[in-house]
């Protein structure tokens, strides 16, 4: 998770607590609020570059078990689950009903996959 602390005017700072947050603190001239980023570091690396080669397991909410489940179904490359996401043209519900369908991903693993896809084509394509 990411925060982001806004303070007093013009200043801009950014403020680790080793294991457990980072801050980044942002000037303003009144009060201190923090927002709450909602994607994970393995989300933000997989759309911060092209696709590739890269393997399933780089999606964000797919890790070694489910990476293993789709491997053995086909999808071994995140290029190829990507097909399938714009087969099912986008679409969230459609999407999320086939990687639990496939690999017997939860809400929240399908979910996060299916943001950490869309983001990566509002990026690249």
């Amino acid at each position: 998770m990411q925060f982001e602390v806004k303070c007093c005017e013009k200043q801009r700072h950014k403020i680790a607590y080793p294991g457990l947050v980072t801050f980044i603190v942002i000037g303003y001239s009144v009060g201190w609020s923090a927002i709450m980023s909602t994607t994970s570091q393995k989300h933000r690396n997989f759309v911060a570059e092209p696709m590739g080669e890269k393997n399933v397991t780089e999606l964000a909410g797919i890790g070694p078990v489910l990476g293993e489940r789709l491997e053995s179904k086909g999808f071994d490359k995140a290029y190829v689950v990507l097909g399938q996401f714009l087969v099912l043209k986008k679409n969230k519900e459609l999407f999320i009903d086939w990687l639990k369908d496939t690999a017997g991903a939860n809400s929240k693993q399908s979910g996060d996959c299916h943001q950490c896809l869309s983001d990566w084509c509002e990026e690249f394509l």
